[in-house]
């Protein structure tokens, strides 16, 4: 889904949805045993209204709902099947340079196979942050050379620019019940 930065409606909306809990908190009640009492949103065939777990159990049952790493989720058939001879007709192949863009020119330095986008042009697309231009003069032109990964190496050049290289503190969770901003 695609949210402009005016549509604060929407973004709202989105971001309801992806924080959204497992299981909504007024179908759930502990009873005098400690035993956890979920209300089903629907009657089972046999007439089941309700479902008591221990708080064990119920965890293992909403752990078997995450998928494993790197899970594909989605399975495609027929021609859209990984290995179906027609898939290259009715998949896109590798995104057209844009203005500016050598044909062969990688703007990340990683492989860019069919539908594969640099990171340097999803920065530009989503922050409208050019990483290929000159940012004091804006017409010359920037190679990205290599990333920087040890972090030592990271602090070292923040505190050279005066900027803090410590992360921000996170803030804290809202508390069940809280009010909340929205």
């Amino acid at each position: 889904m695609r949210v402009k930065a005016h549509e604060r409606g929407r973004l709202e909306k989105l971001c309801r949805n992806i924080t959204r809990p497992a299981l909504a908190e007024e179908r759930i009640e502990m009873d005098s045993q400690g035993q956890v009492r979920l209300r089903l949103k629907t009657p089972w065939s046999d007439g089941t209204t309700h479902l008591v777990l221990s708080p064990i159990q119920l965890m293992q049952r909403l752990a078997a709902l995450v998928p494993r790493p790197r899970l594909h989720l989605i399975r495609f058939h027929g021609v859209l099947a990984p290995n179906a001879r027609l898939r290259a007709r009715v998949v896109p192949g590798a995104p057209a340079p844009e203005q500016g863009e050598q044909a062969g020119e990688q703007d990340s330095g990683e492989p860019s196979g069919p539908g594969r986008i640099g990171w340097a042009r999803l920065l530009k697309r989503v922050f409208y942050i050019d990483m290929t231009h000159c940012p004091n003069c804006g017409q010359g032109k920037l190679k990205i050379l290599a990333p920087i990964l040890e972090r030592a190496a990271i602090e070292k050049i923040l505190n050279h620019l005066g900027i803090d290289a410590q992360a921000p503190p996170r803030g804290k969770a809202c508390m069940p019940g809280a009010d909340q901003a929205w």
